[in-house]
């Protein structure tokens, strides 16, 4: 699986509380969710954010609460993966848990940088700058989980 996407770039310790403000959190409707993605944080995110964005960021994103809600947002949001130097260990299951493909990798990644990102074979590709990274890539049952559009459906298909 590959993705090829425009970077939205934030810093370190991003936390689910701006990611999907708790005031948001009367609703589990996906599309309103995505409304509100990054509001206190970006208040332009929503506007600007195209369908397969990518996320870059620093160390601990996702830290804070355990709320599900703040992959789904980014999710439905249109990106299609989000990169980081460190994942919330809690953030970084539920992402798994609802398909949204994560990428912890220590990369120099732009605010504008086109990036590929090579699932399978653990590589990251700044088209932007010219650069290249490696990463861990999923075992295949977190490669179908994924695929499939998170754990709920991969058991629904068979694939787990």
């Amino acid at each position: 699986m590959k993705v090829q996407g425009t970077v939205i770039r934030y810093g370190d310790n991003v936390d689910t509380d701006v990611i999907i403000p708790a005031r948001y959190l009367n609703t589990a409707d996906a599309k309103e969710l995505a409304s509100h993605c990054m509001e206190d944080l970006d208040a332009t995110f929503v506007r600007r954010v195209k369908k397969g964005d990518i996320i870059a960021a620093g160390s601990n994103f996702g830290c804070g609460s355990s709320r599900e809600h703040a992959p789904l947002a980014i999710r439905e949001s249109g990106v299609a993966a989000v990169i980081a130097k460190s994942f919330a260990r809690i953030f970084y299951r539920n992402a798994i848990n609802i398909g949204l493909p994560i990428v912890e990798c220590d990369a120099e990644i732009g605010e504008g940088d086109t990036v590929e990102i090579d699932f399978d074979n653990g590589r990251l590709c700044n088209r932007t700058r010219g650069t290249e990274a490696a990463f861990a890539p999923f075992p295949e049952f977190l490669q179908n989980i994924i695929s499939s559009g998170g754990l709920l459906n991969a058991i629904r298909e068979g694939k787990l």
